[in-house]
């Protein structure tokens, strides 16, 4: 996929597009990674479903936001609204992974553009930042160069399999060029780990994330719930109460997966996918 950009109001933004004719699937990603999250993914769905991969400012980006950007969970999502009002996409597949923060645009009143939302494994509830390895990231970042140090452990390979990092996110080890590249920018950048301090620190109140999944029983258009069902880090039973909450809602369960569902289960996410958006099916 080419390499693009777009500015938009807190700095620039990469992304990836395959172009084509075919309905418009929008992929976001978590914490600490990028759009190649979804490369298999992608490659899968390719050329029936035109795929759309932003690098959201959440630490793999390779371009410093502005320094008084907001980066705080809604206002991520807000850049997400204003990406898709930029390009001019339309009756959009909005799916995302590990990163919830895309919830709150319906909350927000910016899911205009949002046709389809696909919501796999990811923060929800008062799940933010996820898990242990979201107590443990929201800790460094408390801490004067806590997120410098700890990103450096991570240059040793053994430490990317702890529970606190990526051990309970994937249950097969990532290519080790794949996660070197998500880290390099939070290696290499002052700036990139600031953007991901303001997020890390961002998370509003419990109240506020409440009201946000509360207000997925507004979003009247389909919806696929899929989750893990061995995920350690995003409760399955978030997965059912997140499909219930939905009108429109189907919840699949993943086997053999943790919260990176395209990591360890490309093919079958794919699967669903396209049945959902080409058929309108969401079937195990």
């Amino acid at each position: 996929m080419p390499h693009l950009e777009v500015d938009l109001s807190a700095g620039t933004v990469e992304y990836e597009d395959t172009g084509g004719e075919g309905p418009v699937a929008v992929l976001l990603h978590g914490v600490a990674m990028d759009g190649s999250l979804w490369r298999d993914v992608v490659a899968a769905l390719s050329p029936d479903i035109r795929c759309v991969v932003p690098t959201l400012p959440l630490g793999g980006h390779r371009r410093a936001m502005r320094p008084d950007a907001d980066l705080s969970v809604l206002g991520v999502a807000r850049l997400v609204a204003e990406f898709l009002d930029r390009l001019d996409l339309t009756d959009v597949t909005l799916a995302m992974n590990d990163w919830g923060g895309a919830q709150a645009l319906i909350a927000d009143a910016r899911a205009q553009r949002i046709g389809r939302l696909v919501i796999t494994s990811c923060e929800a509830f008062e799940n933010f930042p996820p898990g242990l390895p979201g107590r443990n990231l929201r800790m460094a970042a408390k801490l004067p160069g806590g997120l410098n140090a700890v990103f450096k452990l991570l240059k040793v390979a053994p430490l990317r399999r702890l529970p606190m990092t990526w051990g309970w996110m994937t249950k097969r080890p990532v290519d080790p060029e794949v996660i070197d590249a998500w880290l390099q920018p939070l290696w290499t950048s002052p700036e990139i780990r600031r953007d991901l301090r303001k997020y890390v620190l961002g998370v509003p109140p419990v109240d506020e994330l409440l009201r946000w999944a509360e207000a997925l029983r507004t979003f009247d258009r389909p919806a696929l719930v899929a989750w893990a069902s061995e995920d350690r880090v995003m409760p399955p039973e978030h997965g059912l109460r997140l499909a219930g909450l939905l009108p429109r809602g189907s919840l699949v369960e993943i086997p053999d997966s943790y919260t990176l569902i395209p990591q360890d289960q490309p093919g079958p996410l794919a699967d669903l996918i396209r049945a959902f958006v080409l058929d309108g099916a969401a079937t195990a």
